[in-house]
């Protein structure tokens, strides 16, 4: 089992813990009302919520890097011509 999965699993038993310990309702004031219900109501639609968000900001992005064309874009408008003449006299 990998460190991920033991992470992952003990915030599981911990949120499963914590929501069943706040079962007794209680009164939430959602922007202009006042709602009564339990605290699981409340607490497992967040939790979830909060784990979508995280999934989505940290997935990976799937950019393919190609390195031909940082290349190009960096040296690609240098001279290739850069040998001096005595360079090219001596080569030849």
């Amino acid at each position: 089992m990998s460190i991920k999965n033991i992470v992952a699993l003990v915030i599981v038993v911990l949120l499963t813990v914590i929501i069943m310990q706040n079962t007794d309702g209680v009164y939430f004031h959602i922007l202009f009302s006042t709602v009564y219900t339990s605290k699981v109501k409340m607490l497992l639609p967040v939790a979830i919520l909060a784990f979508i968000l995280g999934v989505l900001v940290a997935r990976p992005k799937n950019k393919k890097y190609n390195i031909s064309e940082h290349y190009n874009d960096i040296h690609g408008k240098e001279d290739p011509n850069t040998l001096s003449d005595e360079d090219r006299d001596y080569i030849s």
